[in-house]
């Protein structure tokens, strides 16, 4: 059975190429931007800083272990769909430039990173004592610039078909291949984070053996795998396997942790190991239920010497970290679940991504990115070399091919908004348009603009979130077939059809809680718990958008609010504006009401405006603490 022939069988959803889909709307808008800031703009050729720090003068006196080498592979990828999907020539000569530039670079061996010799991950070096942050014996970020520039020559051999760029990515993992698994070194004592920024390779070896259908690449993925449980602070499949929280693997390292996923996923496609899927989706659903902001970012960070971590599965706090660069492993975590089981919850989570956390961190130029993104605090615009500009800049060419996929003769509408997809039947096309304003409405229509002979299936996603629905079809009321989270109908389309979708977009208030128990044993041995903290907030959504407002009053970065029973009914909606924006007022007790606003687009998108998603409720509105004391 060949590669292909796998991942198909594997796959519950098939996505569809960049030339089938295009998407409108808010979200075309930021790959736009995209296109025109960050991916024109950051590289531009060979002489770009960022790809000039591989020549050998550059590569011989490096000693610093730094991970800048990333943004070349980053790059790349995001760059090739962009200029797939978008027609723009002068793109795809900057990116077959750097990629050929790239070739002529890569040394006998298949080495392509840019450290000094004595520096590469193929040198062992002498342990050290362990770090806070789990670094090996040498810092070093050089396999991790490897990952990165194997998934980035992959993704220009798999838009523009030159084997070139096949074969330098294949040389890449022949050479880790000797390394890991003929030499015997092990990939944790070259990776930060207990090892896991160094396990993520298992991801782009996983997508060379789907490439070339080589299985030295799958046996190298499962060797990775088995050193990765091998670390004892790493212990990657038993740690899965025992449910444990996100917080509790290695360092709880967010991008690092959420990367390492990914690949366990692909290699359970490849492989057909189910039980590391079912692995991959328990800590996925420890991490939505525990460890997402209201945006739909892994955020963390409070009292720990690292900003990107998980926090305890417990802690909640408003002024958490969202790091862009964990929002794009996030979605791609999200978007291989989705195609292995075409289970809705999964596109779900990727569209509260998209639209909160990650269009939250993009400056409306297209260049300008946040690396952290705050619930409660400014907008931070990045530098130059920061990691997060590249990773949002990917994240964003995410969501094109994450729009609409295929299964079978249906045609599969993920993430709701304006587009269109088209996909190929053995009787003609079935070619699809989708106008509206989602989602600052919960209106859509889908046009049928071609339809093959026979019947066809079109599905769309129910959101969560969603009140009452109705479907019109050419304006008559119609019953749906709902599964796994979408509706969709089957038939003999016509050219000229119209699919009209209504979902009440009701406003939204979701409580959190940051407290703290104590929890010990009295004499005689039964179990106590005491409450000694505990601040419940507030905030709102609409739709898929959460709503923030500036800061209160024009100074204040926080406020506590008391609010009136039923606490729904201090939240109105007000008329929307010209740009389709509706904006929510929350009217608490003794003050005058407050606007919210879409978090995503508050203050103009400016570096340091303020945005506060999460008031707290003042101490008078709370309820007893009916559970201070008591059995555990």
């Amino acid at each position: 059975m060949s590669a292909d022939t796998t991942t198909m069988e594997a796959m519950a959803l098939t996505p569809l190429p960049a030339a089938a889909t295009r998407l409108d709307g808010l979200l075309g808008q930021a790959l736009e931007a995209n296109r025109r800031g960050r991916l024109s703009r950051f590289i531009t050729g060979p002489d770009s800083p960022a790809i000039a720090i591989f020549a050998p003068e550059r590569c011989c006196d490096n000693e610093e272990g730094d991970w800048y080498g990333e943004h070349a592979g980053k790059w790349l990828v995001a760059a090739a769909r962009a200029a797939a999907r978008s027609g723009d020539q002068a793109l795809r000569e900057r990116v077959l430039a750097v990629a050929d530039h790239l070739l002529t670079r890569q040394d006998e061996d298949g080495y392509l990173g840019n450290y000094a010799p004595a520096r590469r991950f193929t040198v062992p070096q002498p342990p050290k004592p362990e770090s806070w942050n789990g670094e090996p014996a040498l810092r070093t970020w050089d396999i991790w610039t490897h990952s990165y520039l194997v998934l980035g020559l992959l993704e220009v051999h798999r838009q523009f078909g030159d084997d070139r760029h096949l074969l330098a990515a294949r040389r890449i993992g022949d050479l880790c291949h000797r390394t890991f698994v003929e030499r015997g070194l092990d990939i944790t004592r070259v990776g930060n984070h207990h090892g896991m920024s160094a396990t993520v390779l298992i991801d782009p070896v996983v997508e060379l053996y789907f490439a070339s259908g080589e299985r030295r690449y799958l046996e190298l993925a499962e060797a990775l795998l088995a050193q990765a449980e091998a670390q004892p602070r790493l212990a990657l499949l038993s740690r899965l396997a025992e449910g444990a929280d996100a917080s509790e693997i290695a360092t709880g390292k967010a991008y690092q942790l959420c990367w390492n996923l990914v690949g366990v996923a692909k290699l359970a496609r490849a492989s057909g190991r189910d039980e590391l899927r079912q692995a991959v989706e328990r800590l996925w659903t420890n991490i939505r239920d525990h460890h997402l902001s209201l945006g739909g970012g892994p955020f963390g960070g409070i009292a720990h010497r690292s900003r990107e971590v998980f926090n305890p599965g417990f802690v909640f706090d408003p002024t958490a970290y969202v790091e862009t660069c964990s929002v794009l492993a996030w979605v791609q975590l999200s978007r291989e679940l989705l195609l292995q089981t075409g289970e809705a919850r999964y596109a779900a989570e990727i569209e509260r991504s998209a639209y909160n956390d990650l269009l939250g961190a993009q400056a409306e130029n297209g260049e300008d990115w946040c690396y952290y993104s705050f619930a409660n605090g400014p907008r931070v615009h990045t530098r130059y070399w920061r990691c997060c500009k590249s990773s949002g800049a990917m994240a964003i060419e995410e969501l094109q091919t994450l729009a609409w996929s295929r299964d079978g003769d249906a045609l599969v509408l993920n993430l709701l908004g304006p587009g269109r997809a088209e996909i190929a039947c053995e009787d003609g096309a079935l070619r699809v348009a989708v106008t509206g304003d989602y989602p600052l409405q919960g209106h859509l229509q889908l046009h049928i603009e071609a339809a093959p002979a026979n019947p066809a299936g079109l599905r769309w996603r129910i959101p969560d979130w969603a009140g009452e629905r109705t479907v019109r079809l050419n304006g008559d009321v119609v019953e749906t077939v709902d599964m796994r989270g979408y509706a969709g109908l089957v038939r003999r389309w016509r050219a000229g059809d119209v699919i009209e979708l209504e979902m009440a977009m009701a406003p939204t208030l979701h409580r959190r809680r940051y407290r703290n128990i104590q929890e010990s044993r009295a004499p005689d041995g039964s179990p106590v718990r005491q409450q000694v903290l505990r601040r419940d907030y507030v905030a709102l959504t609409r739709g898929p958008l959460v709503y923030a407002t500036g800061l209160i009053d024009g100074y204040k970065n926080t406020e506590s609010v008391l609010l009136p029973e039923p606490a729904q009914s201090a939240l109105s909606e007000a008329p929307a504006g010209r740009d389709g924006r509706v904006s929510l007022r929350l009217a608490p007790l003794h003050r005058a009401a407050i606007e919210f606003h879409p978090y995503f687009d508050l203050g103009g998108r400016v570096d340091g405006g303020w945005r506060l998603t999460w008031l707290e409720l003042a101490p008078a509105a709370l309820p007893p603490y009916e559970d201070d004391i008591g059995a555990m």
